[in-house]
């Protein structure tokens, strides 16, 4: 992988198990301005082969981005069993439960 393909995969791994960050947070966290996008191919691409705990990962405000019936309840089931919290519409409270990093 590229270095910085290399970089988000590293820090999406050290999202800590029962915390979430967003797909924005991990590029900044990277180095990457305006990188959401390339976090969300990364994840797309690679979170079987590389592990990733792709479910930790949400949008700015902190909802899932799937929609039901296409991994909406995967990723709140897995989130659920981590102790996060999620409102009936998918959100999380980031400030609860967001990573800085």
């Amino acid at each position: 992988p590229s270095e910085e393909t290399a970089k988000i995969i590293a820090i999406i791994k050290r999202i800590p198990r029962g915390r979430v960050s967003s797909y924005g947070h991990v590029a900044a966290l990277a180095g990457l301005r305006n990188g959401a996008r390339q976090v969300v191919r990364i994840l797309h691409s690679s979170s079987e082969k590389e592990g990733l705990p792709w479910y930790r990962l949400l949008r700015k405000d902190g909802s899932i981005a799937l929609p039901p019936g296409e991994g909406f309840e995967l990723q709140r089931s897995l989130l659920q069993k981590e102790g996060v919290e999620i409102s009936p519409e998918g959100k999380v409270d980031l400030g609860r439960f967001g990573w800085s990093g």
